[in-house]
């Protein structure tokens, strides 16, 4: 019997990255969850059936985790259709509406990005882990949350602080979190990504291609939604059977510091 995991904004970038990368390895049948995209969300469960092959399901969502009724719709979703969850990957995120300094940023893009990034994440987990609790945990593979924050979480970008303080509450989410499951034998997990090649990122491609011409990370190259789907497949296969609150830094390094 495989494991269940829903992740969040998966119809494209990282998430995508992260739904082919569980289907690949076979454990876990996949929810795709989506908020507009369609035909991208549909084109992902295609991909994960291809990579999974006979042994993996995968169904689409829609859903935008900023919504309550939305939230609890994509959980209703998972337990009709499979009975159980045993893997969230709160993934689901957006870019500010403009890059602007933080002495002019008005509240519109602010209160958009904690309510998608931060507040949506939030609550899912909550109602989710009550799910994941009911569901008795099938042999050889762990429950989980899994949190995909951002170097930004602890990096100081002053043109897109909304977007900083969101991933930084996140990260204190994870270790929340970690701390309220634990009895419950459900771990939480922090990745963070680093410079990754998305959509988000294609519009301030060439600054990022500056910086890495510049030395940026000691593996300077970009990321890709492949290196954070392994990432995560290895939390959801249960590599890591003695560890809870963990960060995961998959950034080329970026996070080291150098004298």
């Amino acid at each position: 019997m495989n494991g269940v995991a829903l992740i969040t904004g998966s119809s494209r970038g990282i998430g995508r990255g992260i739904a082919l990368a569980l289907a690949r390895a076979g454990r876990h049948d996949v929810v795709i969850n989506y908020a507009g995209n369609e035909a991208a969300a549909q084109e992902c469960a295609g991909l994960c059936r291809e990579a999974g092959g006979e042994k993996v399901r995968a169904e689409i969502v829609q859903g935008d985790v900023s919504v309550a009724a939305d939230r609890t719709r994509m959980l209703e979703f998972v337990r009709e259709k499979f009975g159980r969850l045993d893997v969230l990957v709160n993934n689901a995120g957006v870019a500010p509406l403009a890059r602007a300094d933080i002495l002019d940023a008005g509240e519109e893009s602010f209160d958009r990005l904690i309510a998608i990034n931060l507040k949506g994440p939030y609550f899912l987990t909550q109602a989710a882990a009550k799910l994941m609790r009911d569901s008795a945990p099938l042999a050889g593979l762990p429950r989980a949350v899994v949190n995909v924050t951002s170097i930004s979480a602890f990096t100081a970008s002053v043109n897109r602080g909304d977007y900083c303080i969101a991933k930084a509450g996140l990260a204190m989410m994870t270790k929340l979190y970690a701390v309220r499951l634990a009895e419950f034998g459900i771990g939480v997990f922090e990745v963070q990504p680093g410079v990754i090649e998305t959509d988000m990122t294609g519009p301030v491609k060439a600054k990022y291609n500056a910086l890495f011409a510049g030395g940026l990370a000691p593996l300077n190259r970009w990321g890709t939604p492949e290196d954070i789907g392994q990432c995560v497949a290895a939390v959801a296969l249960g590599h890591f059977p003695y560890s809870t609150g963990q960060v995961f830094n998959v950034d080329g390094g970026f996070h080291l510091r150098t004298i």
